[in-house]
């Protein structure tokens, strides 16, 4: 059975400045990797909006297999150098397998913690 993996975390650089200018000019490394890679499913970086030298970053992979072709990937080390060349200091990154996953509202749009599709 294969599952889905999430990679979620944060990365850390010097400066505002840094950051903004990495999330500004990463368009044509994020681009390939979404629309090239198979098993992407979701590829994103964005500003931390409460610590302003911080990136989020979040991805969606279809499988293990497609998440270890994209670290083998030209567009996964053209990215690390991106990060380097803006001042990256350090990554909180961590990957999570999905065993299941269903819509967060009920048929009456009542927004659900429990996973209400796995009760019998």
């Amino acid at each position: 059975m294969t599952h889905m993996i999430v990679l979620a975390g944060t990365a850390e650089f010097t400066t505002p400045e840094g950051r903004d200018a990495c999330l500004s000019t990463s368009a044509p490394l994020q681009l390939p990797a979404r629309n090239e890679e198979p098993g992407c499913l979701a590829y994103y970086f964005a500003p931390d909006p409460v610590v302003n030298t911080r990136m989020v970053v979040w991805e969606l992979w279809q499988d293990e297999n497609s998440l270890a072709a994209h670290f083998k990937h030209p567009n996964y080390h053209d990215m690390s150098a991106h990060f380097s060349k803006h001042g990256f200091l350090k990554g909180d990154f961590k990957k999570y397998r999905v065993d299941h996953s269903e819509p967060v509202y009920d048929e009456t749009f009542t927004a659900r913690a429990d996973f209400f599709t796995l009760k019998p």
